[in-house]
């Protein structure tokens, strides 16, 4: 047997020798508290692997031709050590790690970059180096470390500790410092630099990218309009399948930047979350006619803005042309005191007109929301 995936087997000919050779474990599905089917969370699925290729390395007696063994790798501070070991120690054992995705949490800048040196470069595809708190400066030593990665397309920065809202002749040296690396990553596509503090910085950050973003996070980062309208006329747009601008104030000046940011992505986008946006119903209603545009919209996220039942029911009611939309994240209405866990009447709605296939929740979490990778 030459491959298995967990899913499909596909063997050789019968005279080749019947061998593993490649054992796929990316993807295991788990839930938002990042737990398995079986209840072991990812993280201690990594700890399982990784001690598992590692106590592969150390019998001594010869060994047949290795299993290449794929997986998803999810590291804080309890597994870093373990994990270590096992791809430093590996790579001549049994059972050789190669990395798809890898996650870290709240780790040293020194233990990143010696995970990140470790990992095989022929499969890493997304990095998500989340609540680590680097800065620009910590930023500039992790960034060279992933231009060994020629297939990298997702990095995930999200909580990174920057904020360059205040010019100073560092921050300035910063952002070209981080341009320029983000530029050596010929491949990517995704960028999430969710709560980073980037007021009118947004076009220095991203002009030396080699190719158009597909998906961009920019949850709660602070833009101005300036930021906003250098996206409308860069070639981003046209190119975006997901955009989160989630934790901006659209209630003000930011609202007719977004409006001609949308018609420039209607092609394209698929994904777009505006939760927390501080939206009135006014404010949706000069946005809508510019939604209804985006006709391959999937995924449409409006928690935590201050909406009516009769504005809900009005967009319900357009929306029903957009025939892939699949996925609706609103809010409490405004006018409801009644507290009730979702609005009877959308369900209601939904039925008369035909479109089970449409979901819309008040919850914005568990709904398995469109990863890049699945867009």
């Amino acid at each position: 047997m030459e491959f298995w995936n967990g899913h499909n087997l596909t063997f050789p000919n019968p005279r080749d020798e019947c061998r593993l050779r490649v054992l796929d474990v990316t993807g295991v599905p788990d839930d938002p508290a990042g737990r398995a089917p079986d209840g072991m969370s990812v993280w201690s699925g990594t700890v399982a692997l990784a001690k598992a290729c590692r106590s592969g390395s150390a019998t001594a007696a010869p060994q047949p031709p290795g299993v290449d063994v794929h997986a998803d790798l999810f590291v804080n501070g309890t597994s870093y050590g373990i994990l270590r070991d096992a791809l430093q120690s590996g790579a001549a054992g049994p059972l050789r790690l190669k990395c798809r995705e890898f996650q870290a949490e709240k780790l040293s800048l020194a233990g990143i970059v010696s995970l990140l040196e470790s990992l095989d470069p022929s499969c890493v595809r997304r990095v998500d180096l989340r609540f680590n708190n680097f800065g620009l400066p910590g930023l500039s030593v992790i960034l060279p470390r992933l231009a060994r990665f020629p297939e990298l397309r997702s990095l995930k920065l999200q909580y990174s500790n920057v904020d360059v809202r205040r010019p100073t002749p560092e921050s300035a040296i910063g952002i070209r410092c981080l341009a320029g690396q983000l530029g050596m990553l010929p491949s990517l596509r995704e960028l999430n630099l969710g709560s980073s503090r980037l007021s009118g910085n947004l076009r220095q950050i991203l002009c030396d990218l080699q190719s158009p973003l597909e998906s961009l996070e920019l949850a709660f980062c602070s833009l101005l309009p300036a930021d906003l309208a250098f996206l409308s006329q860069s070639s981003h747009a046209a190119a975006l399948k997901r955009l989160d601008l989630s934790g901006h104030d659209f209630s003000r000046g930011l609202l007719e930047p977004l409006r001609l940011l949308l018609e420039e992505t209607s092609a394209s986008l698929l994904h777009l979350d505006l939760m927390e946006c501080r939206m009135a119903d006014s404010h949706l209603a000069a946005l809508l006619p510019t939604l209804l545009r985006c006709c391959r919209l999937r995924f449409l996220g409006l928690y935590g803005n201050s909406l009516s039942t009769a504005a809900l029911k009005e967009l319900l009611r357009q929306t029903l042309r957009l025939a892939e939309l699949r996925l609706v994240v609103y809010p409490v209405p405004a006018d409801e005191e009644r507290g009730e866990e979702e609005l009877p009447e959308i369900w209601r709605m939904l039925e008369e007109c035909g479109r089970t296939d449409l979901v819309w929740t008040r919850n914005p979490y568990g709904h398995g929301a469109l990863d890049y990778f699945s867009l």
